[in-house]
């Protein structure tokens, strides 16, 4: 069973940056796909980005040219800058490997 345990989030003023990391236990394969999806209060949950085994990555509009993802082994990264407050919602961490794993969410909010 695959776990995924979150880290990084917390408050940011606009234009600031943060780092969300996410690490993977209880396999020992590389994950096909790990990735990043968040929801905002009174929305649904919505994709940012994911990165592939591979490294082939893919993002959201709304992040591109501000977020990166990465990854080292079953571990993965989103760097976060140029913040505003519209990025303010629980970030999960999602990964695909014959099924669909979920984090349990870390909080970024931004605001000044």
């Amino acid at each position: 069973q695959v776990q995924l345990v979150e880290s990084g989030g917390g408050l940011a003023q606009p234009g600031g940056s943060l780092r969300l990391s996410c690490a993977a236990s209880g396999i020992i394969f590389s994950i096909n796909t790990m990735g990043w999806y968040r929801q905002a209060p009174g929305k649904e949950r919505e994709f940012v980005a994911r990165i592939s085994s591979s490294g082939i990555t893919n993002d959201a509009d709304s992040v591109k040219g501000r977020f990166s993802i990465s990854r080292d082994k079953n571990t993965v990264y989103l760097q976060m800058n140029r913040l505003k407050p519209e990025d303010t919602a629980v970030y999960y961490c999602h990964a695909y490997h014959g099924n669909q794993y979920w984090g349990q969410g870390t909080q970024v909010t931004v605001s000044s």
